[in-house]
């Protein structure tokens, strides 16, 4: 079930919710952003015994002509499904390419990542999800992907773990690994992932440590960066360094972007890690949501929605 739902969208954030007792001010920023009225759909599904809700982005053109690629795209802890059209631009951007892009919403306003911030069925939603919208629309069942920030981002992870059956590749942005993962994830084939990752990230640590304010209450760990492209390397069989390349800047705000580029993985998958030099717990090309003292840059030397699109349209499942 899908039913039309508007919105002024606002920002997502587990900074929200971190920050708000010390950070009022923080408020007039997010409601000047004007993030564009949300206009996509919520459609709802059971998940034994429990209703869940996702936004439901349906382009124009998507499966005119054959089956539509699927994007996920997850929002960041304290934050919800509506926050992430605005903020990301991914529905202009489907609208231009021909894909649908699905926004699902959390029961606590946190993913079950694995590091306790909450105990639904996620990865039961996200299946159901992605078999409530085949039912309705002409989905290309091996190109389903999954994307997020934060919270999202480590949960995209786990996905990546849990569901290598239905997601072609993932796409986690400042969010390495979340602890747990590294030693119980036990991905059913290879698979493509890419991070995005500021060096300066207040909250997430690149380097691997807890997550979250150091004044804060603990929010788990992440192991660093670095392991978790071995991580994937290994899980993808790929043994040659990566190549890497520093990205031109597009504008002079103090960051600078490298990327390294694991190829020649199993069923041709990937590794990608894109390091922001200088930027924060940010989304590359997004609003600078928050102040910077607060949560660091929002680098605009990279267009995280099309980089992620970029990769995203390269990879399908493999044929059985």
């Amino acid at each position: 079930m899908c039913r039309a739902f508007v919105i002024i969208g606002t920002v997502f954030t587990a900074l929200a919710v971190w920050t708000l007792a010390a950070a009022i001010r923080p408020l007039r920023l997010l409601a000047d952003l004007r993030n564009p009225v949300t206009h996509d759909p919520r459609c709802s599904v059971d998940v034994n015994g429990v209703r869940r809700s996702y936004l439901l982005h349906v382009p124009p053109l998507a499966g005119a002509n054959a089956h539509a690629p699927l994007v996920l795209v997850f929002h960041g802890g304290g934050g919800h499904d509506w926050n992430m059209p605005g903020f990301t631009h991914f529905d202009d951007l489907a609208d231009r390419q021909g894909f649908f892009v699905a926004y699902p919403d959390s029961t606590n306003t946190h993913w079950n990542d694995g590091r306790g911030e909450s105990d639904a069925d996620d990865v039961g939603f996200v299946r159901a999800l992605i078999a409530h919208v085949a039912h309705s629309h002409p989905i290309d069942s091996r190109r389903i992907y999954a994307t997020g920030i934060s919270n999202g981002g480590f949960f995209s992870n786990r996905l990546a773990c849990d569901l290598t059956d239905q997601i072609a590749a993932i796409v986690s942005i400042a969010a390495p690994m979340p602890k747990p993962l590294d030693s119980t994830c036990q991905p059913s084939r290879p698979i493509s992932v890419m991070y995005i990752q500021g060096t300066d990230d207040p909250l997430v640590p690149i380097n691997g440590g807890k997550v979250g304010f150091a004044s804060g209450r603990g929010r788990g760990e992440n192991i660093s960066l670095d392991a978790s492209a071995r991580f994937w390397c290994k899980v993808d069989r790929i043994s040659s360094p990566p190549e890497i390349a520093n990205i031109p800047d597009v504008i002079n705000d103090g960051t600078h972007v490298q990327r390294k580029t694991w190829v020649n993985g199993a069923d041709h998958t990937e590794v990608i890690v894109y390091t922001i030099d200088g930027g924060g717990h940010a989304w590359p090309g997004a609003a600078q949501y928050l102040p910077k003292r607060i949560v660091g840059k929002a680098s605009q030397n990279l267009d995280a929605t099309r980089t992620i699109w970029n990769f995203f349209k390269t990879k399908s499942m493999p044929k059985n």
